[in-house]
């Protein structure tokens, strides 16, 4: 059976350009930090059963710098990675993307600033098993009103640019995790995103494919792409302009890294352990 990607996404295209017709442009931030909380609570359940996940944490994540979230399993990490990308809502507080608050927004109006502005990156990938690299690639692009031209020059280039230019048309099972995880890094990147979310981008793999990744976040990050990146891996914190670190759901730590501090990533990409 042929897949045809850009066929299936016809309508996507058209609500797509509905969708930026509706959306309202991002505002100029200005000085004013890419992504930012203020005072932001989750909570779940409640009486006895209440489980505070974040709690009134404040953060402000410059233009162009990569912050590694670290901490205990549990902590609060990932649910704090969801609510500044707008997959989960907040109990309590504001989250300003771009210089627009989003935590209000509808669910249609999220998910279509979601598109053109967050890239997700997830431990397990999250790729369609039935379409191919470049056709993973594509998706977001065709979603956000893209043509299927405009989105297929898009995937191609960032496939080359994560070095699966000749993995383009293999399925996910016949990549390697590591080849997986840069197909999703490039699908992240499709949309040109003012922010990469990455939530355990090295959990689920070996030292090798680890190295391809960090070394890809490192051609990011001196980019200038802004990243925040989810992580147990003292190797992905070590690239990092900033870590902060997490307890029972509020920030605990909060250090930026100099220049030597990140020196050390050229050792840690050569760990085997």
């Amino acid at each position: 059976m042929t897949r045809d990607v850009p066929r299936i996404m016809n309508l996507s295209r058209r609500n797509g350009a509905d969708a930026r017709a509706g959306a309202g442009p991002m505002e100029e931030p200005g000085d004013a930090p890419v992504l930012r909380a203020m005072g932001l609570s989750r909570a779940y359940g409640e009486d006895e059963s209440l489980v505070r996940a974040v709690e009134e944490v404040c953060l402000d994540v410059p233009a162009g710098q990569t912050l590694a979230v670290t901490g205990p399993s549990g902590c609060g990490k990932s649910t704090l990675l969801q609510l500044l990308g707008g997959l989960d809502r907040p109990t309590d507080g504001e989250v300003w993307l771009g210089g627009r608050r989003i935590d209000h927004l509808g669910e249609r109006a999220l998910a279509r600033l979601r598109r053109r502005a967050v890239g997700f990156v997830f431990q397990a990938y999250h790729l369609m098993d039935e379409l191919t690299a470049a056709e993973n690639v594509q998706l977001p692009a065709l979603l956000a009103g893209a043509s299927p031209r405009a989105a297929r020059v898009r995937a191609t280039r960032l496939l080359a640019r994560v070095g699966l230019a000749d993995r383009a048309r293999h399925l996910p099972s016949e990549l390697s995790g590591g080849q997986r995880q840069r197909v999703a890094i490039a699908r992240a990147l499709v949309n040109k995103p003012l922010v990469v979310l990455a939530d355990e981008p090295t959990g689920n793999l070996d030292s090798a494919a680890t190295r391809e990744i960090l070394r890809l976040f490192e051609e990011l990050r001196a980019a200038g792409q802004t990243l925040v990146m989810v992580t147990h891996d003292e190797r992905v914190a070590a690239m990092a302009d900033r870590v902060i670190s997490m307890r029972d759901g509020t920030l605990a730590d909060d250090t930026r890294l100099s220049g030597g501090d990140r020196g050390r990533l050229g050792a840690l990409l050569n760990w085997e352990g």
